[in-house]
């Protein structure tokens, strides 16, 4: 387990914005939705920790956005919990948000239930639930500090719309997001007394490797770009932070459609299943 800070390359905007200062941590943060994230609130001027799996990834992703703090782990694996929750406090001096980003479709190709092995259905859970559920757990501490200092205190738990449409071949996958759907309301009803809210975000189909390997066939020209879902869930997290718990008055069109989705977990519309 090794935390990464960076040098060079990318210069941030940073500018003004109610997320000036903010202290976010970001799981799967070296491609897709993740990587867009650490640009979008890195940029908005927020101190950013992210989390992967691939060292030499995350060393290249902490040089090209100087300021952010990059850590080598993997949140599927127990041991490897508190590690991380350790990097993650001691890098940014505490924490308001937490976007658990990282998942695992299970099978690749995908497979029926029927199909699917035990083992492939066991990985999906453990990045896609259990993951989330023991880093949130070993991050509680630090958002409720946050919380009782009045800072924000957020977790935001990325989910797809398979989590509530039974879509064939995306039994692992769909399984697993509805379980970290509704385990995100829960936490939500347990921590609010304590300051802490938990929302779970479904950001629309998007052209990103994981789906490219669920949809090999799929046209990148029809998927949401992961900077588009990223602003959408910045405005969402810059609503929460301002205390309105709504997004900002520039979520408009198919931004105020995601952000629905997010509290209300109704079904989104999928080009080519569910989204990822």
């Amino acid at each position: 387990m090794t935390s990464t800070d960076t040098s060079t390359t990318h210069t941030s905007t940073a500018h003004t914005s109610t997320l000036s200062g903010l202290r976010v941590a970001i799981t799967g943060g070296t491609s897709g939705l993740g990587l867009a994230l650490v640009e979008a609130l890195h940029d908005r001027g927020a101190a950013v920790a992210f989390v992967a799996r691939q060292s030499d990834r995350v060393s290249e992703v902490a040089r090209q956005h100087e300021g952010t703090h990059g850590i080598t782990g993997d949140v599927s694996e127990k041991d490897a919990t508190y590690p991380i929750a350790m990097q993650i406090t001691a890098a940014l001096g505490g924490l308001d948000v937490l976007i658990n980003n990282a998942s695992s479709l299970g099978p690749v190709p995908l497979e029926l239930l029927a199909d699917t092995e035990c083992e492939d259905l066991e990985a999906a859970l453990a990045t896609n639930v259990v993951g989330p559920f023991r880093l949130t757990k070993a991050l509680l501490g630090a958002l409720s500090a946050s919380a009782r200092t009045g800072r924000p205190a957020l977790v935001v738990n990325i989910t797809s719309d398979a989590a509530v449409t039974p879509y064939s071949g995306w039994g692992a996958y769909g399984a697993s997001k509805a379980a970290l759907l509704h385990m995100s309301r829960i936490w939500d009803e347990e921590l609010q007394a304590h300051g802490v809210r938990v929302k779970a975000v479904d950001p629309g189909d998007m052209d990103t490797p994981l789906h490219a390997l669920a949809v090999p066939d799929a046209d990148p020209a029809d998927l949401k770009r992961p900077a588009d879902s990223a602003r959408e869930i910045v405005e969402l997290i810059e609503g929460l932070v301002q205390g309105a718990g709504e997004p900002t008055a520039a979520a408009t069109g198919d931004t105020a459609g995601s952000l629905a989705r997010a509290t209300s977990g109704a079904t989104s519309a999928a080009t080519s299943g569910a989204t990822i």
